[in-house]
């Protein structure tokens, strides 16, 4: 472990040398640096695809060539045809007492930043925090899921072909060579994962005072009104839950509705499904979960709804795969909040649908929760609309449909409180790996000096100080 730490330590030096040399790089220079991120993705996505179906055991290919590829290529080019203008710098006003002095921030790179990546998204969520760590003039060093072995290796390969590792440096290995990335002296760290690991790489990045971007995921609820049109919030809802079997930090975790239309959302959730996947779980375009920890872990939660008299419906068969399992869609109606599935983050493809008094008892339940990194609620009543924004916290909110507000590169994305802290995604996330420095600019004919002791009172009194 001591070699790793030593090999990890001179691979940052070399980025941190880099960097020193050219600390401020051209907008040109930016630019190809994100358009061989493109081109690398671009030329081999068929790839990436197998890569990702291999770690899994099976991931539909629409849902790679969607949520990994067209995702990061869209992030690429919203960042280069904007990156001039959020590199100038901003002039702000400065006070009449300070009167011609000018004002500005500037954009300054802030050296090397490391990623740490799940394996949910393994291609995404490792190089869209890249993009933008790339955009704001950093060097990077990332550290992809020991859990998606493939896609970690062929993208270490890549990376290797389009960059100079002094550019882009990613770095395979296990859990424990992760916890030694965790400890480097980054100038910023972001984390994408679960909150009890999260919570440990804010720690370990606390002793070197790095600062850190954590994004968590948690229980994100779906509030169905009761003026939501039921058939669309039960296909928005599974489109979000069921995309990539319930392995998305924003997937609906829960659905909180009126207990007098739960029996008819159950149908047409039942519908939903139907119309998603004819062929079942057999479906070529419903994906596996990998990872027999996570998959106990669910099985757990759902034996002990069953044990405690929930009724559990499943919407499909189990389907052992070589590598990892397809889970049915599972129903689990009216869980107690004491239940693991409702104290967790599920991740994976049980959904809770719970049955409350009306839309103020659904409210008041999410603004009691933790705040989640998403909220979702279909409801077309612009002063419930307005409640929701006002009564509650999460880090997004969506109306009418799940997802998609992560797929809009002006958006910042990020979590609040329990599900993190810190955005990126866009010009968000290039403040977020820039330094905003102060810049004043004095005159020579500046009156300040009027204000150099002694002090005279009657001139304090005229500047109302």
């Amino acid at each position: 472990m001591a070699d790793a730490r030593a090999l990890l330590q001179a691979r940052l030096e070399q980025q941190r040398h880099a960097f020193t040399a050219e600390p401020y790089p051209s907008a040109a220079l930016r630019r190809d640096r994100l358009a061989r991120l493109s081109t690398m993705t671009r030329h081999h996505r068929d790839e990436i695809v197998r890569a990702i179906r291999q770690d899994f055991g099976h991931r539909a290919e629409a849902e790679t060539r969607l949520t990994e590829i067209a995702t990061l290529l869209q992030a690429v080019g919203h960042a280069r045809r904007r990156l001039k203008r959020w590199m100038k710098p901003r002039r702000t006003a400065v006070p009449w007492r300070l009167v011609p002095a000018r004002a500005r921030v500037h954009h300054q790179p802030l050296g090397v930043v490391g990623i740490i990546a799940p394996a949910n998204y393994p291609w995404q969520l490792a190089l869209l925090p890249a993009v933008d760590a790339l955009a704001a003039g950093n060097r990077v060093m990332l550290k992809p899921s020991e859990h998606a072995p493939t896609t970690a290796a062929l993208m270490a390969r890549l990376a290797g072909r389009y960059f100079d590792p002094a550019e882009l440096d990613v770095v395979e290995g296990d859990a424990e060579v992760g916890r030694a990335f965790a400890a480097l002296p980054f100038d910023h760290l972001l984390f994408t994962g679960p909150a009890s690991i999260g919570r440990q790489v804010a720690g370990v990045a606390a002793e070197r005072l790095t600062p850190v971007t954590l994004e968590l995921g948690g229980k994100t609820p779906a509030i169905v009104a009761d003026d939501a049109d039921l058939t669309h919030a039960a296909r928005r809802i599974a489109f979000g839950k069921w995309l990539n079997a319930g392995q998305t930090c924003i997937a609906p975790d829960h659905v909180l509705i009126d207990a007098a239309r739960l029996p008819a959302f159950v149908e047409a959730l039942r519908e939903a499904v139907a119309a998603f996947y004819p062929h079942g779980t057999a479906s070529d375009d419903y994906s596996a979960v990998p990872g027999e920890a996570g998959r106990a872990r669910l099985e757990a939660m759902l034996t002990e709804a069953r044990d405690h008299g929930c009724r559990v419906i499943e919407l499909g068969e189990r389907i052992e795969l070589n590598r990892g399992a397809k889970l049915p869609p599972t129903l689990v109606i009216d869980p107690t909040v004491r239940l693991a599935i409702m104290q967790e983050e599920i991740f994976g493809p049980w959904l809770p649908v719970i049955g409350l008094r009306d839309f103020d008892a659904a409210l008041e339940r999410v603004a009691e929760g933790p705040c989640p990194l998403a909220l979702y609620a279909f409801t077309d009543d612009p002063a419930r609309r307005r409640r929701l924004l006002e009564e509650t916290r999460s880090g997004g909110v969506v109306f009418n449909d799940t997802l998609w507000h992560s797929a809009v590169p002006g958006l910042p994305f990020g979590g609040v409180g329990e599900s993190g802290m810190g955005a990126y995604h866009g010009e968000a996330g290039f403040l977020r790996f820039s330094h905003q420095r102060s810049v004043f600019v004095q005159s020579r004919r500046s009156p300040v000096g009027l204000l150099n002791p002694p002090y005279r009172k009657w001139l304090l009194k005229l500047l109302g100080l």
